[in-house]
């Protein structure tokens, strides 16, 4: 995040920041609505790169166990309602944080 920001400053960071959101919010739709192994492994994918962008480790390990997951064959619903619980909480955490590092900054 700390590159992002010195790439694209105050203003852009938050346009940047609700591009994410949206894009995570889209995934996550998907992700609810797939339906065999290989749609969900890719949006599975998708998230975590979503996650890595962001510097979301947990959330993005969680994708990735969700697409190793589907791959093999085994559930993915755990890893489905955890990602869908997490990642936007996160996402939220992470704007409020860097309006507030902005703001005083």
């Amino acid at each position: 995040m700390s590159e992002l920001y010195e790439e694209v400053g105050d203003e852009a960071l938050g346009e940047v920041l609700e591009l994410f959101a949206s894009e995570v919010a889209e995934g996550l739709e998907r992700l609810a609505h797939a339906t065999g192994p290989m749609s969900i492994a890719a949006e599975f994918h998708f998230l975590k790169g979503a996650a890595l962008n962001l510097g979301l480790d947990n959330v993005a390990r969680i994708c990735a166990t969700g697409e190793e997951n589907a791959r093999s064959g085994a559930p993915t619903e755990e890893q489905r309602l955890a990602v869908a619980e997490k990642f936007p909480a996160c996402c939220r955490e992470l704007s409020t944080q860097w309006r507030d590092r902005i703001s005083t900054g």
